[in-house]
């Protein structure tokens, strides 16, 4: 019987000037930085897919140059989130998710609808959003994980809306955005955004131990005692949890030894 679920910690993206002869060899080739990236981490956030679409032939070229196992978490685009009535997102959601995504096959990892900082919690529109997103894209099944980033949807009530419709929330470690370390679907997504680039693993020793630690806890069904929650008398149900995890923004330049250092602080 399974006891824990699966924990991959990665970065964001594969292309990054400063990783160049740092955390890529110095003769490896810049079409082969993704091969190479991918053998180093088991997950890698895509911000592209934010900004604009991609074609079915560029999903199954990425699918290609990965190890099994691997999987990619796709930014799903601006143009569903950044808008003031979210229940009229059906049109541009079924644009992202038909662009031929599906051409990751089992490469696919969860989609983050990432939410402005200025937009508020309005209960009615955001449940009318979680309506709009599909449990399978042509037969695919989809994991999904909205990031929002106002103090207004720190309330019980956003806590039982992502449950009933089993979307997970971002927990970000972030200077700035609220932490939401709530646990409201069958996977954790955590995104570590207080690194250095000063440090060589990103984040010091004693905080990936940390870290390292609840993302087990996640992984075996169990929450954190340690992180705060929203809704303190919300109790998950206990069940094995995959995790993923990202060291980003900040730290960027040494991201990638910080995501190897955690990963194998949890592999241990």
């Amino acid at each position: 019987m399974t006891t824990s679920g699966t924990i991959r910690v990665g970065i964001g993206g594969w292309t990054f000037e400063a990783w160049r002869d740092h955390f890529y060899p110095g003769t490896l080739k810049q079409k082969d930085e993704l091969n190479y990236a991918s053998r180093q981490l088991k997950v890698i956030e895509v911000n592209g897919t934010y900004y604009g679409s991609q074609k079915p032939e560029t999903f199954a070229k990425w699918a290609a140059d990965v190890p099994e196992g691997f999987v990619f978490s796709l930014k799903a685009s601006r143009y569903s989130t950044n808008r003031k009535i979210l229940a009229e997102a059906g049109e541009s959601i079924e644009r992202f998710l038909g662009q031929g995504i599906v051409e990751l096959g089992p490469h696919l990892g969860p989609i983050l609808w990432q939410f402005a900082p200025t937009k508020k919690f309005e209960p009615d529109d955001f449940e009318g959003f979680l309506k709009l997103l599909p449990d399978k894209q042509d037969g695919l099944p989809l994991k999904h994980v909205v990031e929002v980033r106002h103090d207004s949807f720190k309330v019980p009530e956003f806590i039982s809306l992502l449950e009933k419709y089993g979307v997970a929330p971002v927990l970000a470690e972030h200077f700035d955005y609220p932490m939401i370390a709530d646990v409201t679907a069958d996977f954790v997504y955590a995104r570590l955004q207080k690194g250095s680039d000063e440090i060589r693993t990103c984040y010091p020793e004693a905080d990936l131990a940390a870290w390292a630690r609840r993302l087990q806890s996640w992984a075996a069904g169990e929450v954190p005692d340690d992180l705060p929650l929203v809704d303190k008398d919300h109790k998950p149900k206990q069940q094995p949890r995959d995790v993923f995890a990202f060291m980003i923004h900040e730290g960027k330049v040494n991201a990638p030894f910080g995501a190897i250092a955690l990963q194998q602080a949890v592999d241990r």
